[in-house]
């Protein structure tokens, strides 16, 4: 990877950064004080069990939610007071499917490209270099009701970076794919890093993904930032022949837990989230 070694260790402000960031939904603490920093061009992973806190971190940090306190700041704007900005510099791929199942992937490109207001005289270039990253030039007049599911990742990934944003939030980027989708996924994701150098955090349960996609990863556990470090010390610090999982039960108490048609992804996916 072009710029992962660069990554590894923080070296100066994070395009994304949060001190003692809070949600509360009445009685329920969903996020807890967390403060974190996310260097330039990182791929950054969260883990954590079912509610730890993770999709609800995302949320604020895309200004979807906002922070009951704490702060944050993405891509050098807050969340808070200046949320028109940060939006501007973000791609968000959410867990619920958000590709149009009736409409071809140019179409659903288009979409994109019209909400994210991207010139009219660029539309064309960006959708051609969108499905050329994402490896759907060939798809790109089908129907995406006829997809895989990791066409459908793939295509959704297109639409969150069609206005080419610094920042690309993915919540479970590879919920409910095959292995070999999945993989074919970590390529793409590495591929806009590469060739973009794009900031990207991802929220996911696989231990396999965080282990061979993330330069960084933090541990959520009841809303609070348990741990943080690169994969090997992460493994490192339980012992030589640790794993991530070995690290994720030690820190949350827990064992983990976790393509098809597009009926079957939208199922799927909607079924994570319910339980994030």
């Amino acid at each position: 990877m072009a710029v992962s070694d660069t990554c590894r260790e923080p070296k100066g402000p994070g395009i994304i950064e949060t001190r003692a960031l809070t949600r509360q939904f009445g009685e329920i603490l969903a996020v807890d004080g967390v403060s974190l920093e996310v260097q330039p061009h990182e791929i950054f992973g969260l883990i954590g069990p079912n509610g730890a806190g993770k999709s609800t971190l995302i949320k604020m940090l895309t200004t979807l939610l906002p922070p009951s306190s704490g702060a944050a700041r993405v891509a050098g704007y807050d969340v808070e007071r200046q949320p028109a900005k940060v939006r501007t510099h973000i791609g968000y791929v959410p867990q619920l499917l958000s590709a149009d199942g009736a409409l071809t992937a140019y179409e659903n490109l288009l979409v994109s490209a019209r909400l994210y207001l991207v010139p009219r005289s660029e539309r064309e270039a960006r959708i051609a270099s969108a499905l050329k990253l994402m490896g759907l030039e060939d798809a790109a007049s089908r129907l995406v009701d006829g997809f895989s599911g990791g066409m459908i990742r793939r295509l959704e990934i297109a639409q969150s970076m069609i206005h080419e944003p610094e920042i690309l939030f993915m919540d479970e980027p590879t919920v409910g794919l095959d292995p070999v989708a999945r993989h074919a996924v970590w390529g793409h994701v590495r591929r806009l890093r590469e060739r973009l150098g794009t900031t990207i955090l991802i929220t996911t349960h696989l231990m396999d993904e965080a282990d061979e996609l993330c330069d960084r990863i933090g541990v959520l556990h009841a809303g609070r930032l348990e741990e943080v470090g690169s994969p090997a010390e992460l493994k490192g610090r339980m012992g030589p022949d640790a794993t991530l999982e070995d690290v994720f039960a030690h820190v949350t108490g827990t064992e983990i837990t976790s393509g098809g048609s597009y009926r079957d992804v939208r199922q799927t996916r909607a079924s994570a989230r319910a339980h994030s």
